[in-house]
């Protein structure tokens, strides 16, 4: 018996997180620790959970992430756009109610890139005029 696994990536400003969905029992696993102790706040776990909350999946499903790179919300960000791209590579339906709720759009943002001849990337040194 081979189980079904589905592969998907997800990415927000720096961080980058690869989803592993298998049919099992709603483990969630981050870097290879468990998901309340990787994710402190219980409000960003429950983020990360909303995904299967929105398609009646909560129980159903174990998922692997692995994430790598940029701070702790981009990386949480990463993650539910990993889930949600892999649960439409599992059942198409879900595309539609996952839009509706956001988890589909990837955020474009990113920070911008600092420019020569001034402290950051918009702020300039102070203006003097003597």
């Amino acid at each position: 018996m081979t189980v079904k696994s589905t592969i998907k990536v997800g990415r927000r400003k720096t961080a980058v997180a690869r989803a592993y969905l298998s049919e099992g029992t709603g483990k969630v696993t981050i870097n290879g620790k468990n998901g309340e102790d990787y994710v402190k706040s219980p409000s960003l776990f429950q983020s990360v959970l909303q995904p299967f909350k929105v398609t009646n999946t909560l129980g159903t499903l174990d998922v692997k992430i692995n994430v790598a790179g940029g701070g702790f919300t981009g990386q949480i960000g990463a993650i539910k756009l990993g889930i949600a791209r892999a649960l439409v590579e599992r059942n198409e339906e879900f595309k539609s109610v996952l839009r509706q709720n956001g988890f589909m759009t990837r955020d474009p943002r990113m920070v911008e890139r600092k420019k020569y001849g001034r402290p950051k990337a918009r702020k300039r040194f102070q203006f003097s005029k003597r």
